[in-house]
């Protein structure tokens, strides 16, 4: 007999961990396959438009939002009001439901031990969690972006911006500064959705995980409503969130926004390093785990406490402003500038011989508490009035104005007379009425005594 030789088969090659690449597609297709999650990507894209239609039907606008009274005269205003909620109320709770939900959930079904089998590495499972996640969030602010902007376009049209110092900003021009301010924003959402994964991680399936994001902004937006110094106010991560005023005035205020977004991506940087490090460190074995309330205070809320602490001394040394920032000086300045562009915008609408700022010579002399109290911080005491020189004409024009500041900086101006310069909301045109530009305008001052200019 021949004996044969039977050759035993190789050992399968040990499985690897999956890679970064395809975790992050599952996660990813985990994500949107979340009926809440397919929802508000609808919602993002269609709802802003449909907002903006609808308000171009009503004869009100919503004159007590930044750029809210010039929705009916330029597409180009619809986004930035957009922005402004956006920023208060949408970004918060967009990044809550997404990043402050993407640990947490697996918590909830019990199925970390299924996928840590599956994918063989916890730093890859963080990774494509946190990129998935990333991707969704950046896909709900392009959604809120292009719709308002579509639906402003659409609905009243490509005309000229009127800026927050009186300029009037060309359609390209506008247009250019309305997107990068959208993107100036995603600075401060990163810092919100980097503080969702670490509530997630360190929370586990606790609400409070899912509601760290949204509380974290309220307590931002609240903070940002008190006589704060300028140091405080813009070392807080929120700031950037109202910083991309300054883009909208001349020349642009670039101090204040390049120090909300430095801040802010500190922030992202550090809470996600956090939640990295929580993440290795938990307990996957434990199906009940509902996080640790030490680690999360001694390894998630003291570090961010220290960096706010840190970015605060850091920005009190770089720049020498103090107190609120709001001062006599800086408000003359703005109203008066703010007045004159505006002039000469209601020149063109009367067809009035025109005019430049520098004929005008216009000058404001404001105080505060009719001058009973000291001409600084926010308040709706301030009183101006306006001064200004036509050519040819020996008599000197003057108009009154009661300013309401915010401690951010911004402030609305409300005419007080004489009625035909600021005295009605609408005036007469050869071809018909339209919006008085001196009636009421919006203005901010910044805040920082020495910034960068554009």
């Amino acid at each position: 007999m021949t004996a044969t030789t039977v050759r035993a088969p190789a050992p399968a090659p040990a499985a690897g961990p999956v890679t970064v690449s395809r975790g992050y597609r599952f996660e990813l297709v985990k994500l949107v396959s979340q009926w809440r999650i397919r929802l508000l990507v609808l919602a993002c894209w269609i709802v802003p438009a449909v907002f903006v239609v609808g308000v171009g039907q009503q004869s009100t606008l919503p004159t007590d939002t930044l750029f809210g009274r010039w929705m009916l005269a330029t597409g180009w205003a619809a986004p930035l009001v957009m922005l402004g909620f956006a920023g208060t109320w949408a970004l918060p709770l967009l990044t809550s439901v997404v990043a402050g939900d993407v640990f947490a959930s697996e918590d909830r079904l019990g199925t970390w031990r299924h996928l840590l089998v599956a994918v063989r590495s916890p730093r890859r499972i963080f990774v494509a969690k946190s990129l998935a996640s990333l991707t969704v969030i950046l896909l709900l602010v392009a959604g809120l972006a292009c719709s308002s902007v579509v639906g402003g376009l659409l609905a009243v049209g490509n005309q000229p911006l009127v800026g927050l110092d009186g300029h009037l900003l060309v359609p390209s021009d506008a247009a250019a500064k309305v997107f990068l301010a959208w993107a100036c924003v995603l600075a401060p959402t990163l810092a919100l959705a980097a503080i969702g994964l670490l509530g997630s991680i360190a929370l586990g399936r606790s609400p409070m995980g899912l509601l760290l994001p949204a509380l974290v902004a309220l307590v931002m937006q609240l903070a940002q409503m008190l006589p704060l110094p300028v140091a405080v106010r813009l070392a807080l991560p929120g700031y950037a969130f109202i910083a991309w005023n300054g883009l909208f005035a001349s020349p642009m205020q670039l101090g204040p926004l390049l120090i909300g977004i430095a801040v802010s991506l500190l922030w992202a940087v550090l809470a996600t390093a956090l939640a990295h490090l929580l993440f290795l460190r938990r307990d996957f074995t434990n199906p009940t785990y509902d996080g640790s309330g030490r680690l999360a205070v001694t390894a998630g809320l003291l570090p961010l406490a220290g960096l706010l602490a840190l970015t605060v001394a850091a920005v009190a040394v770089a720049t020498p402003s103090t107190g609120s920032g709001i001062r006599q000086s800086k408000v003359q300045r703005s109203v008066a500038t703010a007045f004159a562009h505006l002039y000469r915008l209601q020149t063109e609408q009367l067809n009035r011989p025109a005019v430049t700022e520098a004929q005008l010579r216009a000058s404001a002399a404001c105080n505060k508490g009719a001058g009973q109290l000291a001409a600084e911080g926010p308040g709706n005491d301030w009183r101006c009035v306006v001064t200004w020189h036509l050519p040819g004409v020996k008599a000197t024009g003057s108009a009154i104005y009661q300013l309401d500041f915010t401690a951010d900086g911004r402030y609305v101006a409300d005419g007080d007379g004489p009625k035909e310069v600021n005295g009605y909301f609408l005036v007469r045109t050869p071809t018909g009425d339209a919006p008085n530009p001196l009636w009421q305008f919006d203005g901010n001052v910044e805040l920082l005594d020495t910034t960068l200019k554009g």
